[in-house]
């Protein structure tokens, strides 16, 4: 057995997503900002595009695997033996931030042959960025573990293994892309990731419901998933001032998209505003759309417009940290009635950390995330009836919803914050590595 030697380096890789806020990115700028304060030296990597993060940016001055990169290897066999600088030319954030401005809009067959090949590693077509990637990991980094932020990007994991650098992933959301791919592309994506697990030491995941199913669907034996507690950064949170002479207010802070369950949130607005004693209550949503939302966000303004309720809500678009503590002020209480079973809850930590009290659907994590930290309510999902008559219900009372949220709030401050995080998930790394030396 090896000696046993605690974790000093972490390369950790993180996709980005073209120009929108993701919450992957935010978690992992957090986790990556909080060890780098505890002395440890984690290197934030960004994948595909430069992340964007509403929080100072910890990630390094370069891109790997840039997408416009890996998309002109997959269809033009011509930029797979471009020279080095022209690569640099394609992978320099400023060309991939001016490049996904609006967002990014690929084909469904195109994403998936790309995602297939990128799987693929040295067998697949980016298989020089792959190389490029774990030289400079191997040679030029030397970390004690590489961490990654899914494992859709773990085509670099088998050649990792070779150069002898333990590999962890953290699982948190790569079931809802894949569930998005169609077949044959689905079907081969599933089929690689299933290979590849045995390569890998360890898996990380925010809840017992995620580690249970991405279990089942990737085929990972029970030992080597590990729950570590989700948490966000903490130091400049301020608590929400209930105004009682100002409306009763809903919050959405979330992608303005179908599968954040912003059609179902519209739903049971109209139907709260037909309740007796609604005439105040108003709505205000915020959140990224993009090229590939921004249809059916409108499609939603347009339906709130109709139904006689344009002077009851407000659109603030995308906002970033400040605009994020503005809405939240402004709320009673915040909604997200997602329609897929959301693995982790980020936006549910950051309503109760100002002491806004929220409403969710009853799957996915959020019933562990209230279990934990209360300041909440669980509603069935999908059902807008039930969610309007949840609101009413919490609305009658405003000094009873504001004790809620404070409660969610004093558990968020004491046990979900970035530095609890960054303790207790290193100390799973450790382990994980350990036993990886053991075994070898």
């Amino acid at each position: 057995m090896g000696e046993e030697k605690a974790i000093k380096r972490i390369a950790y890789l993180t996709s980005g997503a073209a120009n929108m806020f993701c919450g992957s990115c935010l978690h992992d700028n957090t986790l990556a900002r909080a060890w780098n304060k505890q002395g440890i030296d984690a290197l934030l990597v960004p994948t595909y595009t430069p992340i964007r993060t509403d929080e100072e940016d910890v990630s390094v001055d370069q891109v790997f695997l840039g997408g416009i990169n890996v998309y002109l290897q997959q269809k033009i066999f011509f930029f797979r033996y471009l020279p080095a600088f022209l690569d640099r030319f394609l992978d320099s954030k400023w060309l991939l931030r001016k490049a996904t401005s609006r967002g990014l809009e690929i084909s469904a067959r195109a994403l998936g042959s790309l995602t297939v090949s990128m799987l693929k590693g040295r067998n697949g077509n980016q298989r020089k960025e792959v190389k490029r990637l774990c030289n400079w990991l191997s040679k030029e980094i030397n970390p004690d573990v590489v961490l990654l932020s899914n494992l859709l990007i773990g085509g670099c994991i088998s050649e990792l293994k070779r150069l002898g650098i333990p590999v962890v992933v953290t699982l948190q959301g790569d079931d809802i892309f894949l569930e998005d791919l169609i077949e044959p592309f689905k079907q081969q994506a599933l089929s690689i990731l299933r290979r590849i697990v045995p390569d890998v030491s360890g898996f990380l995941v925010h809840s017992q419901y995620y580690k249970e199913y991405m279990m089942s669907l990737l085929e990972i034996p029970a030992e080597k998933v590990h729950v570590v507690p989700l948490g966000i950064e903490v130091e400049d949170v301020k608590i929400a001032q209930t105004d009682p002479t100002r409306p009763r207010t809903i919050g959405y802070m979330a992608r303005m998209s179908k599968e954040k369950g912003l059609h179902v949130l519209v739903d049971a607005f109209v139907e709260l505003k037909k309740m007796p004693d609604t005439a105040d209550v108003r709505l205000h949503l915020a959140g990224w759309r993009g090229v590939t939302n921004q249809t059916f966000a409108d499609e939603q303004i347009r339906r709130l417009k109709e139904a006689g309720l344009e002077d009851s809500f407000i659109d603030y678009g995308t906002v970033d940290r400040d605009g994020k503590q503005v809405l939240l002020s402004e709320s009673d209480l915040l909604c997200v009635p997602t329609t897929y079973k959301e693995p982790k809850g980020l936006f549910a930590l950051e309503a109760l950390a100002h002491g806004v009290p929220v409403v969710l659907p009853d799957h996915g994590a959020f019933p562990e995330v209230i279990g934990d930290v209360g300041g909440g309510r669980l509603v069935p999902p999908d059902d807008p009836q039930a969610l309007a008559t949840c609101w009413h219900d919490l609305l009658k009372d405003r000094a009873a919803l504001s004790d809620l949220g404070l409660q969610g709030r004093k558990a968020v401050l004491s046990r979900r914050d970035a530095e609890t995080m960054a303790t207790k998930t290193l100390e799973v790394l450790n382990r994980i590595v350990q036993q990886d030396i053991a075994s070898a």
